[in-house]
Order: C-alpha cells, then sequence, then structure tokens
C-alpha cells in the first residue's frame, strides 16, 4: 500500500490518500480544496472508494460533500461526532470563519467503538483516541505499518484540548494506550506536519515524558 500527504484547506490540514495495487484508494480527511485533490487523484489514476474522517473539525471536512458526491462514495465518521457534520458550532467553522458557516449531508456509516473493518481491499483497525474531540479515532493499518492519528499524535506534540469536548487527560491516555502500544516502527501520519514514528514519540516528544 502507498501513501500521498496532500496539505489542503485554510490550516493545510493533512488529507491522506492511501492507495492499494489497481488504483483503488481511501480518501482520509478531505478538509478542503477539492479541485486540487480531484487533480492529484486524476494524475495517479486514482480510484476512491470511500472517505474516513479522523473527526469532524471544520479544517479536517470542507471538501467532504464535494468529493462524495463527485466520486459516489460513502463517508464514514465515529458516532460521537457524527452530528457535527451538520452543525457548523459543533463543527467549529462558526467560530473560526476562515469561510462559510460548514453544514454537509449525514455520513453513510457509522462507526461505533473499536472494530476491524474492511473496505474493498482495505483492511484496518479502528482504534477509539478521544481527548482532542469526543469522537477523534485514529486508523491502524496492520500489515502496512501505519496509523492515520488524526490531530491526537503529531511529530513532537500533541492535539489542542481546549476546543469543546476536549479534554487533555483523556488525550495522554489515548495516546498511551492505543498509539504507544503499537510497534516502535509504525508510521506516523498526523492530522498536520510531517510523519514521525511511534518510536520517535517514546522517545523525543516532550509531552510523553515517561511512557
Amino acid at each position: 500500500m502507498k501513501y500521498a500527504q496532500i496539505p489542503l484547506g485554510p490550516l493545510q490540514t493533512n488529507c491522506y490518500l492511501l492507495a492499494e495495487e489497481g488504483g483503488s484508494c481511501l480518501i482520509i480527511d478531505p478538509g478542503g480544496e477539492d479541485g486540487k485533490l480531484n487533480q492529484y487523484m486524476n494524475e495517479y489514476k486514482l480510484k476512491p472508494i470511500a472517505v474516513i474522517l479522523t473527526h469532524a473539525h471544520f479544517d479536517h471536512i470542507g471538501a467532504v460533500d464535494a468529493v462524495r458526491n463527485k466520486y459516489d462514495i460513502p463517508v464514514y465518521i465515529h458516532e460521537k461526532e457524527a452530528s457535527w457534520l451538520l452543525d457548523p458550532a459543533l463543527n467549529g467553522s462558526q467560530r473560526f470563519q476562515y469561510g462559510e458557516p460548514i453544514r454537509l449531508k449525514p455520513a453513510d456509516g457509522i462507526i461505533a467503538g473499536e472494530s476491524a473493518m474492511q473496505l474493498g481491499a482495505f483492511s484496518f483497525q479502528v482504534l477509539e483516541t478521544p481527548g482532542h474531540s469526543p469522537g477523534s479515532i485514529s486508523i491502524f493499518f496492520k500489515d502496512a505499518g501505519i496509523v492515520v492519528a488524526g490531530d491526537a499524535l503529531f511529530s513532537g506534540s500533541i492535539g489542542r484540548t481546549d476546543l469543546p469536548g476536549g479534554n487533555h487527560e483523556q488525550l495522554i491516555k489515548s495516546i498511551h494506550d492505543k498509539l504507544m502500544v503499537l510497534p516502535e516502527e509504525t508510521i506516523v501520519l498526523p492530522g498536520h506536519g510531517p510523519a514521525t514514528t511511534v518510536g520517535n514519540e517514546m522517545d523525543s516528544n516532550p509531552f510523553l515524558n515517561g511512557f
């Protein structure tokens, strides 16, 4: 499996395209600039089969409906944030005002709890990693050695917890219990900034001292 990191939208949120041989791909967190995203997929002849959201903050969902409508593909989100897609007050687009308030169509698939999922040729594990937001998830592709961590864990940092529903202690517990137990060579693909590894964050992340 190959992946591409494409910063999109007002906060240059990392959108990820994960592609299998043959070109089928998953889109994770299309935050905006659907034209740029479509151009990339056309250039590399990718065929999206689904959108998965690590959480529903405005900078991660801006291009969801444009992509869903263009490719006629389902959108998946954790049940705790399903209503956020429809509500600008919850998804933050009303508060931060980087553009028009975001009101999306309901998700097509609701993720309830932790589970193994299969979408087309893609097999992965959903890990509940709340703290940055109540329904934050990380998506672990065991065979590829990749975890898409959303805004839970960054290279040298962690997600902010001062937004509605955020909880610092819960986030630290999520990182410790769900991400730091993965193999140290696991590549961590964060919602912002460069990729890192579990091992690097164990050794040098100042927010995780003692883990």
